[in-house]
């Protein structure tokens, strides 16, 4: 399983440089978290469309978006979504989809996770 490295804790991305800029989804970068390089997750939001956005990732493994009408959601799931991060980590194989296997074994992990935060 990939684990978690014993130092990682959720930090600022890029030590806060990302924030102000436009993200992915077209929103401006509001927070955006790393946790020890395997997992990140971003919060845009744009208010004259009420839109607000997460962008969660698993270094060589997901990249999922969830969207929201409001930022007290958005928010309150952008808390959520970290420990759920850390908790994929412990359950993905360790070596990513590209060894022999692994993409099989990781498959249904990776639905679970997008179906509980679908």
């Amino acid at each position: 399983m990939v684990g978690r490295a014993d130092d990682a804790v959720w930090r600022p991305y890029e030590d806060g440089g990302s924030l102000g800029w436009m993200g992915t989804q077209g929103g401006t970068i509001a927070r955006d978290e790393d946790f020890g390089g395997l997992a990140r997750l971003t919060y845009e939001l744009d208010d004259s469309r009420s839109f607000h956005a997460l962008s969660c990732s698993v270094t060589g493994w997901l990249l999922y978006h969830r969207f929201f009408d409001n930022a007290a959601a958005a928010s309150a799931a952008f808390e959520e979504m970290k420990p759920a991060l850390e908790a994929l980590l412990t359950q993905l194989p360790e070596g990513g989809p590209s060894v022999p296997g692994n993409a099989r074994l990781g498959g249904p992990i990776l639905a679970a996770f997008t179906v509980r935060y679908g």
